[in-house]
């Protein structure tokens, strides 16, 4: 027994089908019209605003030190402050080097030991 599908339901085998009308009615016709009307047709959408990012230490008020180093921070002013923290960071790393040829480290042990008195720098508060 051969059956074929039409638009319009079954012809052959099942003699019940659920499925009454065409399928243009589906999508045309008062409905559509009603539910394209209803849905706006541009939708505007705003920037999200951005705050402006904030460059604060977040080492500020940790550490021992950390009251002295703000306090002479706010006497003398951040730009020579900065500076004079630069020329004792750089002071630093270059006794390390000295050490580190002194007792034959290579450069990796240099530079972790360069990163080890940066992470104790921010522990005492130095870096604030």
């Amino acid at each position: 027994m051969a059956t074929s599908i039409s638009a319009t339901g079954f012809k052959g085998g099942l003699s019940c089908s659920s499925f009454h009308g065409s399928w243009g009615t589906s999508f045309v016709g008062e409905n559509y019209t009603a539910l394209t009307n209803s849905v706006p047709r541009l939708v505007r959408v705003a920037k999200p605003v951005r705050s402006q990012p904030i460059m604060k230490n977040v080492n500020e008020g940790k550490g021992v030190f950390a009251p002295v180093v703000v306090l002479t921070r706010n006497l003398i002013g951040k730009k020579p402050f900065n500076q004079i923290r630069g020329k004792a960071i750089a002071l630093h790393s270059q006794v390390i080097t000295e050490f580190c040829k002194s007792i034959g480290a290579d450069a990796k042990q240099r530079q972790g030991l360069i990163r080890l008195a940066k992470k104790n720098g921010e522990r005492l508060g130095f870096l604030a």
